[in-house]
């Protein structure tokens, strides 16, 4: 099973959109500029998740959109299942009981089912709130990470201006 960009920018557009809907409605200019998606393509996306019941518009100055229930309740499954339709890898009607000429004989439906139930089991159990606040971690991290190089690099100007005042005997 591969993920569509459908799929992928949905689930990015809505952990941008859990991230920062506590400072009110959240705009899709504001999500397509953070997360570098075209902004008529966001549109289409967050058009879908209206209508599957996982964000709400809200209208008027300082309008947009925010999350129709909260972000625990959400699970990656939920966004993948509107943004892609079914999770399965394979749809075998055997599976399921329905109308297959070979279902008596045929064993890979086994092995149909549990690749189906593994990946309905693997996103189904990682909730849009658990992301969130992975997003908001690494976010410190990469914030540190700035600071830090920002301060080697006033650091090391610093250092060569004292080697240069030094090579000239103004500073020992």
């Amino acid at each position: 099973m591969k993920l569509s960009t459908r799929g992928r920018y949905g689930l990015r557009a809505l952990i941008d959109l859990a991230a920062h809907e506590k400072d009110g409605a959240v705009s899709t200019q504001s999500i397509a500029q953070r997360q570098n998606i075209s902004e008529s393509y966001l549109e289409q996306l967050i058009r879908m998740m209206k209508k599957d019941g996982l964000v709400l518009s809200v209208r008027g100055a300082g309008g947009g959109y925010r999350l129709a229930r909260d972000a625990s309740e959400i699970s990656v499954g939920d966004i993948l299942r509107c943004m892609e339709g079914s999770l399965e890898a394979v749809e075998c009607p055997a599976i399921d009981g329905s109308d297959c000429d070979s279902a008596d004989a045929c064993v890979s439906k086994f092995v149909w089912k549990r690749i189906n139930d593994a990946i309905a089991q693997a996103v189904d159990s990682v909730w849009l709130s658990e992301l969130v606040e992975e997003s908001q971690s690494l976010e410190d991290v990469q914030r540190k990470r700035k600071i830090i190089k920002a301060e080697r690099t006033e650091n090391e100007k610093n250092a060569q201006i004292i080697r240069e005042a030094q090579s000239h005997g103004v500073y020992q």
